[in-house]
């Protein structure tokens, strides 16, 4: 049976506390359990306090067979980050690498950058290439954002049944506006639907956006924006769909396997229930504040309230300080 880990990025302490509240055990180097492997979603990286930390304790249990791994979109952003549009020129400008190196870039890089040396961080890069996007085990399906057959096979179409995210295909799926593209979209970073001309709202980095996340496994007949946000939010318009957007909408059926993703930033507020009868979020925003969470998946096909573990997250060292500072005042 599975244990999946939604995000971490780099908040190693609570995801070790995480697994020994499941009973994990540190056992030859790495976390184990004696009947259970963990799934990790992707996004170690980026935010948190203790990257490199993270990193090592998900290597340690994928390389000692405790564990599988998904990329997230900041592994291939950070991939993206790293990798020229061109293999023949050598980038001069920002623009010249496939993820450019914008200030707003390098903000949501900078944790990652600042905490791991460039000779290590280079290593780290190479193992996220040989890191698959989704897993398919049958009874269960793990990816970050968004389980869609039809990008998959794209992908799959596009570079073989064993791809790996070398350069070459980094290049590819950043290549704006082609199918690659869109499927790489799609599955790690979630369907999008746009907003009615004139509409923005920001992001959890607070830049501003003209689309949201779409509830990609609900229909969009009858529905309206605010009806498909993922997650739900204040300020998107209640007004029905476009008519072409539910005409080509197609979303994860009802009877298909249960799958489970991250990505989402879910409220730490509410707590952790599935989003469909097959479909489980474990994103509760661990880099905000709120929790770190994991589904115990035992065989069952409709998920279960019940089977959420969480750990919330622990105070910066900005918030014990200010604690502190309150005290002595």
């Amino acid at each position: 049976m599975y244990d999946v880990i939604g995000d971490v990025h780099g908040h190693a302490e609570e995801l070790v506390e995480l697994l020994e509240r499941m009973g994990y055990r540190r056992d030859g180097g790495a976390f184990r359990h004696a009947d259970r492997t963990a799934i990790f979603l992707g996004d170690w990286i980026d935010r948190g306090p203790n990257i490199r930390q993270a990193l090592q304790v998900v290597r340690e249990m994928v390389e000692g067979g405790a564990a599988k791994a998904v990329l997230g979109n900041h592994e291939t952003n950070a991939l993206a980050y790293a990798t020229p549009k061109s293999a023949t020129h050598a980038p001069l400008h920002a623009q010249d690498w496939c993820r450019s190196r914008t200030d707003r870039n390098h903000s949501i890089h900078a944790a990652t950058l600042k905490q791991i040396p460039a000779a290590e961080w280079a290593g780290w890069l190479d193992w996220f290439r040989g890191i698959p996007w989704w897993l398919d085990l049958g009874d269960l399906r793990c990816v970050h954002a968004c389980w869609d057959d039809a990008a998959m096979h794209t992908l799959s179409r596009a570079f073989g049944p064993r791809w790996q995210s070398t350069p070459e295909v980094i290049r590819a799926v950043h290549h704006r506006g082609s199918p690659e593209a869109q499927a790489f979209e799609a599955i790690l970073k979630g369907r999008e639907v746009d907003l009615p001309e004139g509409v923005s709202l920001p992001d959890p980095e607070g830049h501003r956006r003209t689309a949201i996340r779409a509830r990609w496994f609900e229909p969009a007949d009858g529905r309206t924006y605010a009806d498909i946000s993922l997650p739900a939010r204040e300020g998107v318009p209640a007004q029905p769909l476009p008519s072409d957007f539910v005409a080509s909408w197609r979303h994860y059926p009802p009877d298909a396997p249960p799958v489970v993703v991250g990505h989402y930033w879910l409220s730490p507020a509410v707590d952790p229930a599935p989003l469909a009868p097959n479909v489980a979020c474990v994103d509760y925003s661990v880099a905000k504040g709120g929790r770190l969470a994991a589904y115990r998946w035992d065989g069952e096909h409709a998920l279960r309230a019940d089977r959420f573990v969480t750990v919330p997250a622990k105070p910066s060292a900005d918030e014990v300080r200010a604690d502190s500072d309150s005290i002595r005042a």
